[in-house]
């Protein structure tokens, strides 16, 4: 493997001068930019990216900080991340942090002595207090964090409530909510709304914690409808859990939607792999993804750009899962 010693003997220039040229900074001549370009194809000359990030202090790469890469949600977003920053020449590195502060400390603490040039955080744990004093831009995705802070985020209320309204019209009377976990922002305006429609429609409330996660979705679904069989709705708090009502459904002979209409919230491909197709609210999670990315590569690109707060919409998306 060649060395940037060689490449400036065979350019006849110091290794100052290649450097110049790799990192386009300073005054070349053209000529001499020449050789040392022609020195560089014809000895193959690979720059080490180590060394050049340890000059520059910078990597050219972002970190992503998710909190559960088993949920089809967050993957998605992943997919949508990497398709802004590779093009720009960036490489992304996946965190998962499990809603664990002191993991996600030590992540972003790690990643920063490498020079990471920008993060990406979906947290309910990490707090401004946390984040000021980086050198790094900072934008959290699905989670708003601080006003200081850019973000790309979805209207969950406003969304939860079209969705309740909806089985509402088509009949359900006993609707049940599988709530995710109780310290996450997400749920918790998801919870909001299913509180705030039954109270607006006088009607009762019973809730079931699920965690934003399959199995307890169908355990819970199951408790429910086991003790409760005049329940004629479940209006899951993600599409995970919905898909697990799904399941509990099909375990105690309940026909869905003839028997029970089951509702979930993400719009994550799982949905549509399930029988009957769930019906949801249909997050734009791509374009979260890919807004997020944009933001990020911007504040990177240019220091001065003014911290930005985009709140998004769930559509309805309906399948079969509602009568």
């Amino acid at each position: 493997m060649s060395t940037i010693r060689e490449v400036g003997k065979r350019a006849g220039v110091s290794v100052a001068t290649v450097s110049r040229v790799l990192n386009n900074k300073g005054y070349v001549h053209e000529d001499t930019r020449k050789a040392v370009t022609l020195a560089i194809k014809e000895l193959d000359y690979k720059p080490n990216s180590v060394a050049r990030s340890l000059s520059k202090k910078t990597s050219k790469t972002i970190g992503f900080l998710i909190p559960d890469i088993t949920n089809p949600f967050f993957p998605q977003l992943v997919r949508a991340v990497e398709d802004v920053m590779y093009p720009a020449g960036y490489t992304t590195m996946l965190f998962n942090s499990d809603e664990n502060l002191l993991h996600e400390l030590e992540y972003i603490e790690g990643m920063t002595s490498k020079y990471i040039d920008g993060f990406i955080i979906a947290s309910n744990t990490l707090q401004w207090e946390h984040l000021k004093g980086l050198h790094v831009p900072v934008v959290a995705l699905d989670r708003a964090m601080d006003e200081r802070i850019s973000s790309v985020t979805i209207d969950n209320y406003e969304g939860s409530k079209k969705a309740i309204k909806y089985m509402i019209d088509r009949g359900c009377r006993q609707i049940a909510h599988i709530e995710g976990p109780p310290h996450v922002f997400t749920s918790m305006e998801r919870k909001r709304a299913y509180l705030d429609s039954m109270n607006d429609h006088k009607l009762p409330v019973l809730l079931q914690q699920g965690q934003y996660e399959i199995e307890q979705g169908m355990v819970s679904t199951m408790k429910i409808l086991s003790e409760h069989p005049e329940v004629d709705g479940i209006f899951a708090g993600n599409d995970v859990m919905a898909i697990g009502a799904l399941k509990a459904a099909s375990k105690l002979g309940i026909k869905v939607p003839e028997e029970l209409s089951v509702m979930g919230f993400d719009g994550v491909k799982w949905g549509t792999l399930v029988t009957p197709e769930l019906t949801t609210m249909q997050q734009p999670i791509y374009y979260m993804g890919q807004r997020a990315a944009e933001l990020l590569l911007d504040r990177i690109q240019n220091v001065h750009s003014k911290v930005e707060h985009h709140q998004l919409h769930a559509e309805l998306k309906v399948r079969q899962s509602v009568r």
